[in-house]
């Protein structure tokens, strides 16, 4: 690690709204050439800092320092002033606008005359994406891009600031093995030219190996800082909760030897080829394989997303036919998207509108919905799932993630289906709700159901699946028990056919 001067410091930082206290005097301290981690459950009072160093609220009471000297950003234009670029976990960028337009979006480069040069935007945004290791076109639309894609875009609107602080929150929730190792490469890049970089993840496994020193907040204060002390995982797990929680992984094995549901051959215009795999009863099947590699639209042909150009789907012995989704869903599927926020959630609804919005017929009375039953029905579901009581009665865009990812689950254990399709679950939650979620899969496996498991987190994959699916340019090439793969195995297999090839002929 390069020189350690002193950066940005904050210093008693305090924060309330109303009837919660989201910062109380917490003391951080980020470094030039250094990689520090901000950490905590949902709630702690992470969004806040990012938002005061950002520029977007201020503090109620404290002092920020930059390079020693008291400052004040008021507003997100003076931090960017400051050399202060954020990568929120919200997407900022335009989606009708191309890859380069986004890139350099408010400070496009021009030509002596005052108009935007075009030539040089996409020859700079292709300049930074190669320094990336980022193959995307700068003339794409970026609206049409894969949501892992859409994230690198972000981050390079970052690096392209050429900014001497980098705040990234949860910058590799929709990215796969690859492209994580590829981003913490450039900010290894990063940090030896001498920027700091504040790195907020629940992934706590890449934490442990990226960051420098970590900053642990609980109810809004600092509960530990290494500094330069090694900290483990499980240390920064009992520090983030409270308690030892023992198991990150709390696998149930339930699958029996019967066949729930067969996937013959499927193909789809969206990239599907030749898929074919079987699930079992109590089966956790995982789909394995890097960004783009065509997993999600495997889940998309399942549930009548996409429709099939070649195959069919076997369920309970029967051949079925979906052309839409509510065909899937009448027959007992159900499919938890990678985006829960754009495709999985009405923001506008409380908890129980979300839940029953699959089955409203099961609630209706002369075709009049019985809102009173709603309540009744969708209580039980949010304590079972231990979702926060605020759901009953705050709308879903007030909870957390970890509350929002259960409340798409409860939606189809309301409508009671058999075979569950979870793209990405615990895509940027916290580790309290990844386990509650873990310990809903084994849950749901030990009734009886079946689960598809999308997931990027390799670790999370291995540990909670029965098989895993090994997935190539929309094509299974082979189904493994997870038992006999180790991280190694899957990052060969699913990047390249080599490694396909090396653990066939291993388990053959």
């Amino acid at each position: 690690m390069t020189a350690q001067a002193p950066l940005w410091e904050f210093v008693d930082i305090s924060k309330a709204y109303p009837g919660v206290l989201a910062n109380d005097r917490v003391c951080i301290k980020l470094l030039a050439g250094s990689i520090h981690g901000l950490l905590g459950e949902n709630g702690c009072g992470k969004s806040t800092m990012i938002k005061t160093l950002s520029g977007v609220q201020q503090p109620d009471s404290g002092q920020i320092l930059k390079d020693g000297q008291p400052v004040e950003i008021s507003d997100p234009h003076a931090a960017r002033a400051m050399g202060i670029a954020t990568v929120f976990q919200e997407f900022s960028i335009v989606p009708t606008l191309s890859v380069g337009e986004n890139i350099f979006l408010g400070n496009m480069p021009r030509s002596t005359f005052g108009v935007v040069d075009w030539n040089k935007v996409h020859s700079d945004a292709a300049a930074v994406l190669a320094e990336m290791e980022v193959d995307i076109s700068t003339e794409a639309i970026t609206g049409r891009l894969s949501v892992g894609e859409q994230q690198l875009v972000e981050i390079a609107k970052a690096v392209a600031m050429r900014a001497r602080m980098i705040i990234l929150d949860e910058p590799t929730a929709a990215l796969g093995e690859g492209e994580i190792e590829r981003l913490h490469d450039l900010l290894r890049k990063m940090r030896s030219k001498g920027t700091g970089i504040l790195y907020v993840s629940h992934r706590l496994d890449e934490v442990e190996r990226i960051v420098d020193e970590v900053t642990i907040l609980r109810n809004g204060r600092v509960v530990r800082a290494s500094g330069e002390t090694e900290i483990t995982v499980q240390e920064i797990v009992t520090a983030m909760v409270g308690e030892d929680i023992g198991e990150h992984y709390p696998k149930e094995h339930n699958a029996k030897d019967e066949i729930v549901l067969e996937a013959r051959g499927l193909a789809t215009h969206n990239g599907v080829k030749d898929a074919t795999f079987e699930l079992r009863r109590g089966e956790v099947l995982g789909l394995g394989g890097v960004l783009g590699s065509g997993r999600t639209e495997i889940a998309r042909a399942l549930f009548g997303t996409d429709e099939l150009t070649a195959g069919e789907v076997i369920l309970n012995g029967k051949p079925v036919t979906f052309r839409k989704e509510i065909d899937a869903i009448r027959a007992g599927l159900a499919l938890v998207p990678e985006n829960r926020k754009f495709d999985g959630l009405f923001f506008n609804f409380r908890a129980s509108g979300n839940i029953t919005a699959a089955a409203l017929g099961s609630l209706a009375r002369f075709g009049v919905l019985d809102l009173k039953a709603e309540e009744r029905a969708t209580h039980d579901l949010i304590g079972d799932l231990e979702i926060s009581v605020q759901a009953e009665e705050k709308t879903v865009n007030f909870l957390s993630g970890g509350n929002q990812q259960k409340i798409v689950i409860a939606r189809w254990l309301f409508s009671n289906a058999e075979v569950l399709i979870l793209d990405e679950p615990t895509q940027g939650i916290d580790i309290g709700a990844k386990i509650a979620v873990y310990k809903l899969i084994n849950k749901l496996t030990r009734a009886g159901k079946s689960i598809v498991l999308i997931s990027s987190d390799h670790d999370e994959l291995l540990a909670m699946s029965d098989r895993i699916a090994v997935v190539q340019h929309g094509t299974i090439k082979r189904v493994l028990n997870a038992a006999e793969l180790t991280h190694g195995d899957l990052v060969r297999a699913s990047a390249e056919t080599a490694g396909i090839r090396e653990l066939e002929e291993a388990f053959a």
